[in-house]
């Protein structure tokens, strides 16, 4: 309500809220960074089958309800089908500060929830490789930053595989001796600014390669699950997620 008090359609404090909304968004990454250091390996292993089996019938099957949908009202497949896609994908940010509001996370509904979430995640990667293949007319690729978007679509999935089998081996070994190095310093500014580069720096490389930056925050955030400074990195990164994120509402 805030929000659409001083946007452009309100009291117009705002003209143009893109500016805003990139800095606003890593609340949500910080937020998916927490729920990922919350989440250890072996309950992210337990949720297998509710995120591939759960999580995919649920993209599956709403993508073909609107891309049927769009036929019948006289539509292409593509455009019925990318339609579709991205129809089938929920916002990760409102139904998980939902579930944490109502004190549903740990129950089975929430677990299914944020398997399915997870999935859509997921999803992303595939559904942006397969949307210049829709195109109806010759376009360029979306740059955006996007280093490797003139990269053949294997090439690019096998680099965004392993870029991710390398956040994982190097948080898993190298983050430790890391932090173990910073905590010697007994400053703990320096532990909150290593804490919030490691995030945004994980961020910016996801995004580089195409990858949504949540997603990446959210398997920096299962690597360190294990780290003996897990509560530390807990505590430093709240406060900004919770500034970060009410200000993504408005």
């Amino acid at each position: 309500l805030a929000g659409v008090l001083i946007g452009p359609f309100g009291l117009g404090f705002f003209d143009d809220a893109t500016d805003i909304m990139h800095f606003a968004e890593f609340g949500v990454i910080m937020m998916l960074f927490l729920i990922g250091l919350e989440l250890d390996p072996s309950a992210l292993w337990r949720l297998r089958k509710f995120i591939i089996g759960l999580g995919g019938l649920q993209v599956v099957v709403t993508t073909g309800i609107f891309t049927t949908i769009g036929m019948v009202l006289g539509f292409t497949l593509p455009v019925s089908l990318t339609a579709g896609m991205a129809l089938s994908l929920s916002s990760t940010a409102l139904v998980l500060q939902m579930l944490e509001e109502k004190g549903l996370m740990q129950t089975s509904a929430g677990e299914s929830s944020f398997a399915t979430l997870l999935f859509q995640d997921i999803a992303v990667i595939p559904i942006l490789l397969l949307l210049p293949m829709l195109a109806e007319t010759t376009v360029s690729a979306d740059a955006h930053g996007n280093m490797l978007a003139n990269l053949p679509i294997a090439l690019r999935a096998i680099i965004i595989v392993a870029i991710m089998i390398g956040i994982t081996i190097a948080g898993r070994h190298l983050s430790r001796h890391l932090f173990r190095f910073i905590a010697t310093t007994n400053l703990r500014e320096v532990f909150t600014a290593t804490s919030l580069a490691l995030v945004v720096g994980i961020t910016l490389l996801m995004q580089a390669i195409g990858v949504s930056p949540a997603l990446g925050a959210f398997l920096a955030g299962i690597v360190l699950a294990n780290s003996e400074y897990r509560h530390t990195l807990e505590s430093d990164i709240q406060p900004f997620k919770g500034l970060l994120l009410g200000l993504f509402f408005i």
